[in-house]
């Protein structure tokens, strides 16, 4: 990635670019109308081909939510070996279409290669007014920080694919995993926020980094405040844990500053690699309240304070029991 041209990227149009990881990328069209644009897929996480589907666009489409957008449109982007039977691919797709319809998006297109390894996912331009997008970088010390779903989607689904893990445990990560994200984005454009990201391939406590560096803030996330999906720890005391989520928690151990009554399974819990997690918000603390009831409201599973910004070494996160 360092070999990208950043430097050469000049146009003023862009308003989020790919400097500070954000989730997407703004694109300004006009003084009222901005593109938000973003791309994901990725290898089969369930057996159920249309789950699978389902779950790979609600994925996608919350890169544009988590920055305040309304995804429009999409354009699929997949991969299938030759000998995988027709029936299953045009499942992967209808699940993609299903999910896509739920959030008024029209799926207009895509493309397709010969792969050995199915993968799936989908390319999206949503639309927002500029000035009003919410960035992953604008964090400020005194703001809460809010979890909208369990975490531990990553544990349950690499237990799946072993034959390890019980139906209705695998069932509640479907759900979590399928649930759009949009009730959340709603939620935090009418109140206000200062800055917002999806929590996806680096966990929590990586994507909480990518927050923290940005806004150039030291954060504070309480162990005990985070919700758990049903069965996740059970799992991971079992020896249950993606390589992923080990190689997460390499990757934040410059940064995270582990506080008393820290086990190693609190630490890998909180890496843990998620496929459509929920959206961690940061929230001034007078506007937490009105953010937590319009969360509820508007469907999403949690309205969990985890933590906070303060000031401090800028990067810096401390977990504490």
């Amino acid at each position: 990635m360092r070999r990208l041209p950043v430097e050469a990227v000049r146009d003023p149009n862009i308003l989020v670019g790919f400097e500070t990881g954000d989730d997407a990328a703004v694109y300004r069209l006009s003084d009222d109308v901005a593109l938000v644009l973003t791309v994901d897929f990725f290898p089969p996480i369930v057996d159920d081909p249309f789950d699978y589907g389902a779950i790979a666009v609600a994925n996608a489409l919350s890169d544009v939510y988590a920055v305040g957008g309304r995804p429009i449109t999409g354009l699929n982007i997949a991969a299938f070996p030759r000998d995988l039977p027709p029936e299953i691919i045009a499942r992967v797709f209808e699940g993609g279409g299903v999910k896509a319809a739920e959030a008024g998006v029209v799926i207009i297109g895509g493309h397709t290669v010969d792969d050995k390894e199915p993968k799936y996912g989908l390319a999206v331009t949503g639309l927002i007014t500029p000035g009003k997008q919410v960035t992953n970088a604008a964090a400020r010390p005194g703001d809460q920080l809010v979890l909208t779903k369990a975490i531990g989607t990553g544990i349950i689904t690499t237990a799946g694919k072993n034959d390890m893990v019980r139906p209705e445990v695998m069932a509640g990560a479907v759900q979590s995993m399928s649930l759009l994200n949009r009730g959340a984005a709603e939620a935090m454009t009418a109140v206000g926020v200062n800055a917002a990201t999806d929590i996806t391939g680096f966990g929590l406590l990586g994507h909480l980094k990518g927050m923290v560096v940005g806004s150039r803030v030291s954060a504070k996330v309480f162990r005990s405040a985070v919700p758990v999906l049903d069965g996740a720890l059970d799992l991971l005391e079992g020896g249950v844990a993606p390589g992923g989520t080990h190689r997460n928690l390499e990757a934040v151990g410059d940064v995270v500053k582990w506080g008393e009554g820290i086990t190693d399974t609190d630490r890998l819990l909180l890496c843990d690699a998620q496929t459509s997690g929920g959206m961690l918000i940061s929230v001034p603390p007078e506007r937490t309240h009105e953010l937590q009831k319009r969360l509820l409201a508007n469907g999403t599973p949690f309205a969990a304070v985890v933590g906070e910004v303060i000031e401090g070494d800028p990067g810096t996160i401390y977990v504490e029991a």
